[in-house]
């Protein structure tokens, strides 16, 4: 178990303490690689939509009928 001050780099998993200059990672090459990921979206934060006030306006919106009309 690593000590409360040392983490692994989320990119490389080098050990890195919370004085380094780029922490939580190692390098600012490993910051820009983590931040290209997300850019491109190969990161994604997803869950389920548990809210039934949302779920409910969801399904709402997909019965209705988009007119033309519509001033959505």
């Amino acid at each position: 178990m690593l000590p409360n001050n040392v983490l692994r780099c989320p990119t490389c998993r080098a050990l890195v303490t919370k004085d380094d200059e780029y922490f939580p990672f190692c390098s600012d090459r490993c910051r820009l690689i983590d931040l290209g990921k997300w850019a491109s979206g190969e990161y994604r934060i997803s869950s389920p939509i548990l809210d039934p006030e949302v779920l409910e306006g969801l399904s709402e919106e997909n019965r209705r009928p988009k007119n033309e009309d519509d001033d959505d």
